[in-house]
């Protein structure tokens, strides 16, 4: 074994031991890299090319793209972090249908692959979550003065949603693994998924200081085509991102799965 690669399936020989065990756990070993390399990667490959159009994005957003009109915003150019805002936004709602899909699927069918659903979508809830609770409140800054408005209803059910999203992930870090905690993550789960539609509700219904969700030409908003060109590259960079992350995230938890239950044979063999 190269000295430069990780010891992903240590084999423990003792005195005791003979030659099958030796056997099995090297051809053990073999399968387990090759799957390695079998879901790595496209997972890698997609997830890359969504970061590198993500920071086209922030280039083009930067540097491309034209002001808003300096009228009717207080800081035309701290718009341009909603270039990122935005999709990491969008993300976040598709991680939490992740998690919904997720919830409902291991409470009907009792599936790994639904149980695997609920821990994807937790980690990226956070993860694109995270990014518009640190970009939205530098954007407020500039533009109403205060990095949070207490006041608006959408600011505040979002933030409700992350600190579901981050529970759920210090919960699968701390708690044993088990039906029982599975089942109750699954429900905070659900509970999570209910504050999307109020948060996109809230985005309708309560204006007073957030942008609306649907940015549009108009002498209020003062976007032009182009800007919306733009969003619209972001949107389907974070797309490319989202998609590479959950296929990134399922490799990890499948093969974490196989290398518990080659270790698990390893150990028995190792006692017989």
């Amino acid at each position: 074994m190269h000295s430069g690669q990780p010891n992903l399936c240590p084999i423990m020989v003792s005195s005791r031991d003979d030659s099958r065990l030796l056997t099995n756990s090297i051809h053990d070993c073999v399968v387990f890299r090759n799957n390695v390399s079998d879901y790595r990667d496209p997972a890698v490959t997609i997830t890359v090319l969504g970061m590198a159009c993500a920071a086209i994005t922030a280039f083009l957003g930067f540097f491309q793209a034209p002001l808003v009109d300096p009228d009717s915003w207080n800081a035309p150019e701290a718009y341009r972090i909603l270039y990122w805002h935005v999709p990491f936004a969008w993300s976040s709602f598709l991680s939490f249908c992740l998690l919904f899909l997720g919830s409902v699927s291991w409470y009907v069918k009792r599936s790994e692959r639904g149980w695997s659903m609920v821990v994807i979508g937790s980690e990226l809830g956070l993860l694109f979550g995270t990014g518009v609770i640190i970009s939205g409140p530098i954007w407020g800054a500039a533009e109403w003065g205060v990095p949070w408005d207490w006041g608006d209803v959408r600011l505040n059910t979002y933030a409700l949603l992350t600190l579901v999203a981050l529970f759920l992930v210090m919960s699968l870090r701390s708690q044993p693994d088990g039906e029982e905690t599975r089942d109750t993550l699954a429900a905070v789960g659900l509970f999570g998924f209910v504050l999307v539609p109020i948060t996109a509700a809230a985005t309708t219904l309560w204006t007073n200081r957030h942008p609306e969700v649907i940015l549009r030409e108009s002498e209020e908003t003062g976007f032009d085509p182009e800007i919306l060109q733009v969003m619209g590259f972001g949107a389907v960079s974070f797309m490319i991102l989202f998609i590479g992350l959950v296929l990134l995230n399922y490799s990890i938890y499948t093969l974490r799965g196989e290398l518990e239950v080659l270790n698990r044979e390893i150990d028995e063999e190792g006692i017989n």
